[in-house]
């Protein structure tokens, strides 16, 4: 029998998708760590933050909610217990709370990840670090990244591609997908026009929104609304069918399905 001790988690998600998988990957850690409540919204979280009791011995906390950015829960009431954010967004705002018994996972969320999280979280607690996890937040610290989160810059609206010896503007709503070809880059429209643009696939996702674009695989970028059919390959594999995409169906790699449905039903 494990003498682990047992762990008491509050997931903070919006994404019930989401919120699912981690309680399954929660639910097959050794032992379990018991998922005692849910929330979709910062004003939820507050609610079972000064309500349940015991405490929770540790936060899941997603950075994007419905209600706004979870930093604010820290600046409305005390979070009694280590924190763990998952984000699908930006690392470097993240990474400024990695200490002090707080971690980050990048979504999806990869079990191995999550086990070791957990395995950090257990060899610290009763410690005195855990001691009084609130003192985590630093409160010039976190003013900072709230500052830098609020600040970010917009997703591009916007592309400037060449056409012979001019220059024009492409409309991000008007892509349907990237794909690399040998080593440049491509931008395909609605309108089955492809231009050259000086970006990889790597920046790329980082300047499109995540909700809209996907990497289904090395070489393709796609917009949600260009996927005009899902079928199912071998190997509990996926191709997707896309507009104006004369190469014919693309797959989504193997490693990328799960995170692809989880995007899709997001």
């Amino acid at each position: 029998m494990s003498t682990l001790p047992a762990l008491r988690a509050l997931l903070v998600e919006d994404e019930p998708l989401a919120a699912r998988r981690l309680t399954e990957l929660l639910r097959r850690q050794e032992p379990a760590v018991e998922v005692v409540a849910t929330a979709e919204s910062v004003a939820a979280a507050k609610v079972l933050l000064d309500t349940l009791q015991p405490a929770p011995d540790v936060l899941f906390l997603d950075i994007h909610l419905a209600d706004g950015l979870s930093f604010e829960l820290f600046e409305q009431t005390t979070v009694p217990c280590p924190v763990i954010f998952t984000t699908a967004y930006d690392q470097y705002a993240i990474r400024a709370f990695k200490v002090n018994s707080v971690d980050y996972l990048l979504k999806p969320i990869d079990a191995g990840e999550l086990e070791a999280a957990v395995q950090k979280l257990r060899a610290r607690r009763g410690s005195a670090q855990m001691a009084t996890p609130a003192t985590a937040f630093d409160p010039a610290l976190l003013a900072q990244v709230l500052q830098q989160m609020q600040a970010r810059p917009a997703y591009k609206e916007q592309f400037v591609v060449r056409v012979g010896e001019h220059l024009k503007t492409v409309a991000t709503e008007q892509i349907a997908y990237f794909f690399s070809l040998e080593k440049a880059t491509l931008l395909q429209t609605r309108e089955n026009r492809r231009f050259v643009v000086d970006y990889t696939l790597e920046q790329l996702e980082t300047l499109l929104d995540p909700r809209q674009f996907f990497r289904l695989n090395r070489t393709y970028l796609a917009q949600a609304s260009a996927i005009q059919d899902i079928i199912h390959y071998t190997n509990s594999r996926l191709q997707t069918v896309l507009q104006h995409c004369p190469e014919g169906p693309v797959l989504v790699s193997r490693e990328r399905v799960p995170a692809f449905k989880a995007w899709l039903d997001r």
